[in-house]
């Protein structure tokens, strides 16, 4: 008699584990719909690269402990985390209300991610925040229509001007609905253990690296490198594993990508703060006696004296002009338009006659929006 086990015992064996499998599957796609729900009220993007790469580095771990080829075990996760998405996307699609598409520059953990959550957050309905490499790539997003809203930041008061916005804006298709000013801090974050006199390279957003540059000028054996989010900066210290690179991010991302703070507060202002402008394919209409501003791009004719006129005009009808930028014109050597933030409603009768007195000043005048102004700071 042979010592072999039955098969068909075998067979009733794994039967058996693969309804446990489909019970564990059942249960975790449980807990999708609940991560959908808390992501919606709590602004978070419903799907996280960052995150979903720490999930599979840990799946690989355990399929080696467990004698388990990591490579297979990661495809068969990253087509469970495929069904979960697609879960949370069917139950935002039978929700009674509609969350609200907001899409920004950067991944969760950056400034800009940070602003979309102080303004979004708790809204009804929900939020459905989408993080993207460019600010390009969100306002392609929302002219197409899988977005609703833009966040994009426009200016930093030790900066200055973000002239990729203004040259976003335009493009047309879009229209300022609101804005939101943010006080930013920045933090120099390394790997676990390492130290300031052993980091060589800096990376992070051009901005943050610009709002750190005197700090930056006190330890010049670290050379700053440019790249295209804060918080991605902080996740490809994390993933290099050298402890000789560091970020220039926020504590959110230290915290994500278990990171350390090398030093706080290392912006050379104070005082930092970001401006945002919310953006969307439709204006928004404003009740006339809320206090608002309205922005404006102009291209002027070309004749002498003609910027200092429209100044005046603004004047003489009593506009206060909170805001003037000039980016060039592609193509046009040596010709500007002229973004202009001023204070009011666009159908408040002064603004009315001051737009009115510039047509002739200009070649083309656009109104960008008009939306409720921001009083004062937020931290």
């Amino acid at each position: 008699m042979s010592d072999l086990p039955d098969i068909n015992q075998l067979r009733a064996d794994i039967e058996r584990i693969d309804t446990e499998i489909m019970d564990a599957l059942r249960r975790r796609m449980s807990l999708a719909d609940d991560i959908a729900r808390t992501k919606l009220a709590d602004a978070s993007p419903l799907r996280d690269p960052p995150r979903e790469e720490m999930v599979l580095h840990k799946v690989r771990e355990v399929a080696t402990a467990h004698g388990l080829d990591p490579h297979e075990i990661e495809r068969i996760y990253r087509l469970i985390m495929d069904m979960s998405v697609s879960r949370q996307q069917s139950l935002i699609q039978r929700l009674d209300t509609t969350p609200l598409r907001v899409g920004y520059p950067g991944i969760e953990g950056s400034y800009s991610h940070l602003a979309a959550r102080q303004r979004y957050r708790g809204r009804n309905g929900g939020v459905l925040l989408t993080g993207m490499e460019t600010g390009r790539e969100v306002l392609d997003a929302l002219r197409r229509g899988t977005l609703d809203v833009a966040l994009l930041p426009i200016e930093n008061t030790s900066a200055g001007s973000m002239n990729e916005t203004y040259d976003l804006l335009a493009e047309g298709g879009a229209f300022i609905t609101g804005e939101l000013v943010s006080q930013v801090y920045h933090r120099l974050l390394g790997l676990p253990g390492a130290r300031l006199e052993d980091i060589r390279t800096v990376i992070s957003h051009p901005q943050a690296l610009s709002q750190c540059e005197a700090f930056l000028r006190k330890v010049p054996w670290i050379r700053p490198t440019p790249e295209y989010d804060t918080s991605g900066a902080a996740l490809k210290v994390r993933e290099r594993n050298d402890p000789t690179v560091a970020a220039i991010a926020s504590d959110t991302a230290a915290q994500r990508f278990g990171l350390e703070v090398l030093v706080r507060d290392i912006q050379h202002a104070a005082g930092n703060y970001t401006r945002f402008v919310e953006v969307s394919r439709e204006a928004s209409p404003i009740p006339a006696e809320a206090n608002c501003k309205t922005s404006l791009m102009v291209v002027l004719e070309h004749r002498p004296g003609t910027l200092g006129k429209v100044l005046t005009a603004l004047s003489q009808r009593g506009v206060n002009l909170a805001k003037l930028e000039s980016r060039p014109i592609p193509g046009e050597p040596w010709r500007y338009r002229f973004y202009l933030d001023l204070e009011g409603h666009a159908a408040d009768a002064p603004l009315v006659a001051a737009l009115q007195d510039l047509q002739p000043l200009t070649s083309s005048m656009r109104v960008l929006g008009t939306y409720p102004r921001v009083e004062g700071l937020h931290e």
